[in-house]
């Protein structure tokens, strides 16, 4: 077994970790009310994406996610959250150190002994979702379910929902296409972008992501047999068809959006052994970018 899918088998436990420790770190995350932006870059990036528009949605505050090196410094926000596994990431430790006089800061990190720790204002450690690939799965989702629990949106239908998606064969003929998209709507557009970088990580598929309801304008015109379009969350109605139609695969996801995106991580992982590869070895990627000066 490899190291990414001995972690992502993991998911179910870390996230029941995750939100019965929530309520413990309520002071190092957003109040109601404040205007926030989380921040990360790649997989931290798509999670903050997610927890975005979760928090608004929920009518907690204002809330922004940017990737760390795109964050516009001529905003004022009440506090910025870091999603950042490593620690390391140069982008995430500049960013935190200009904003340090002037910005509340919060680090969600895996490594309490790195960088970042002195870095942040406040520091919420998952050292349990660690993780030894490079390819993200498990910390990523528990940082999400940690905010899912803090603004009171995470149920243990969402752990039961990830044993599901562990445990059930994926769809027939899923793993021999040669195109993959996803799609989302509201807070799982982050997901379906974290998705479609997986495959690209671990199988080097030809994949992409679009809110759901683009997806009529303009990219269903690549869609042919050898294409699957997977849907995170409810589907918009009558895309099903559409996407039948042109001869493509489509995936209806019934479970949880974040346990959906537990089975295109095991998609991925499992493509990437149709076609020979190592997930674990994923091409010019490390575990963190540390840039030079």
């Amino acid at each position: 077994m490899t190291y990414v899918e001995d972690e992502l088998t993991s998911q179910p436990e870390c996230w029941t970790r995750a939100a019965a420790e929530a309520r413990g770190h309520r002071t190092a995350l957003p109040a109601p009310g404040e205007r926030v932006a989380i921040v990360g870059c790649g997989t931290s990036w798509f999670m903050a994406q997610a927890a975005a528009a979760l928090r608004e949605g929920a009518g907690q505050g204002e809330t922004d996610a940017f990737a760390a090196s795109e964050f516009p410094h001529g905003r004022s926000y009440d506090r910025v959250v870091a999603l950042t596994r490593s620690g390391t990431t140069t982008e995430v430790l500049e960013l935190l150190g200009k904003l340090r006089t002037g910005t509340r800061t919060t680090a969600v990190t895996a490594d309490p002994r790195t960088p970042v720790v002195d870095a942040a204002d406040d520091l919420v450690v998952l050292d349990y979702a660690d993780e030894r690939s490079v390819v993200q799965t498990r910390f990523a989702t528990t940082a999400l379910t940690l905010l899912r629990a803090h603004l009171g949106l995470h149920a243990d239908a969402v752990a039961a929902d990830a044993r599901t998606a562990l445990s059930q064969p994926l769809p027939q003929g899923l793993v021999d296409c040669t195109q993959f998209t996803f799609l989302g709507r509201g807070w799982t557009v982050g997901l379906a972008n974290e998705a479609a970088l997986k495959m690209r990580e671990a199988s080097l598929s030809w994949t992409e992501a679009y809110p759901a309801m683009e997806y009529r304008h303009g990219p269903i015109s690549v869609t042919t047999r050898g294409t699957a379009t997977w849907m995170l969350g409810g589907a918009p109605e009558g895309l099903a068809g559409q996407v039948r139609a042109t001869g493509g695969l489509w995936i209806e996801g019934g479970l949880d959006p974040l346990a959906e995106l537990v089975r295109a991580q095991r998609l991925a992982v499992a493509v990437a052994a149709a076609r020979g590869l190592d997930p674990d070895r994923p091409r010019h990627l490390t575990r963190s970018v540390i840039l030079t000066p």
